[in-house]
């Protein structure tokens, strides 16, 4: 694809939402808040995880990879959104809008296969408990979060290879608060139908038939879980899946709702605070869903502060 002069500018306008100037303040504030309480709540799970070795597990190794995964993803765009949001000046560098893309992308993809992996965790966990120490073991786990963190980031070096060879439009104004493909496709001065087709394939691959996969696990959760006569060993069971079915539901509902559904379905205010929910909201919702249900983080998380403040 021929580049021209306009396709590699010296900075984007993300617009976001300027167009809602008196919502800025309060977006600013309660921002910084959700920011917040998701560095504390992450680094905690993981500070936990780790130093625990009661919750030396796969379950709450893959729980660590989750909340490593949150903390890089809020950062590599809530820090840009504030410096927007405090004042008139809502700029981002070329390289920014680059780099930001690339990794709020890898990211993305790798939380979606995270959470299947994780799914996969607990669907041995209940299924097949006689066998879930040989099958689940560490070399398996490594190699299960790498293949989450490796295809996520193949997915986002094509996809961003691909938008930085989009001739771009000369007024390089970006209708969202932050560098999403969709958002670079419409400000492209050439056909995009190629490039909306990939996506539409890669929305598939790493949305739909991961959300495919662990509607599948928890099928089968729930045939076997049905099987235990004791409704003390289903409520048990069912507890441990919880948090991560609370977890799939709010990340993959606004995925979906912004990446698959028909783009004339909700207005461009909309999918914004969709983007927002699924990009801040979420991630600092992970740690307390997880402590809250948990009576094992619950009680490291107490044992670890009562040290701490000793």
């Amino acid at each position: 694809m021929k580049l021209t002069n306009e396709s590699n500018p010296s900075g984007f306008i993300l617009l976001g939402f300027s167009d809602m100037p008196q919502l800025e303040l309060v977006l600013l504030v309660v921002i910084s808040v959700i920011y917040t309480l998701t560095l504390v709540g992450n680094t905690a799970i993981i500070l936990v995880s780790y130093l625990n070795p009661k919750l030396h597990t796969p379950m709450y190794f893959f729980l660590s990879n989750l909340s490593f995964l949150d903390l890089c993803f809020t950062t590599s765009i809530v820090p840009q959104m504030l410096w927007n949001l405090k004042g008139p000046e809502k700029t981002i560098s070329y390289t920014g809008c680059v780099v930001q893309l690339y990794i709020s992308l890898g990211l993305g993809a790798t939380e979606c296969i995270l959470l299947t992996v994780m799914a996969y965790d607990r669907f041995n966990a209940i299924c097949r408990p006689l066998h879930y120490g040989v099958i689940m073991h560490p070399k398996l786990l490594r190699q299960l979060a790498s293949l989450a963190w490796i295809s996520g980031f193949v997915e986002s070096t094509v996809q961003t290879t691909l938008v930085c060879l989009l001739p771009l439009c000369s007024h390089h104004r970006l209708d969202d608060f932050m560098c999403e493909e969709p958002a670079l496709i419409k400000i492209a001065c050439v056909d995009t139908t190629f490039l909306e087709i990939e996506l539409s394939i890669a929305s598939v691959l790493y949305v739909i038939i991961p959300l495919g996969l662990i509607l599948v696990s928890y099928g089968c959760i729930v045939r076997s879980v049905l099987r235990i006569k004791s409704a003390e060993g289903r409520r048990k069971a069912f507890g441990t899946c919880g948090s991560h079915i609370i977890v799939v539901t709010l990340f993959f509902g606004t995925i979906i709702s912004v990446y698959v559904q028909p783009k004339s379905k909700y207005t461009q205010s909309y999918s914004k605070f969709l983007t927002l929910f699924y990009t801040v909201v979420t991630p600092s919702l992970n740690p307390l869903i997880y402590t809250l249900r948990n009576k094992e983080v619950n009680g490291a998380l107490k044992r670890l502060l009562t040290r701490d403040s000793r």
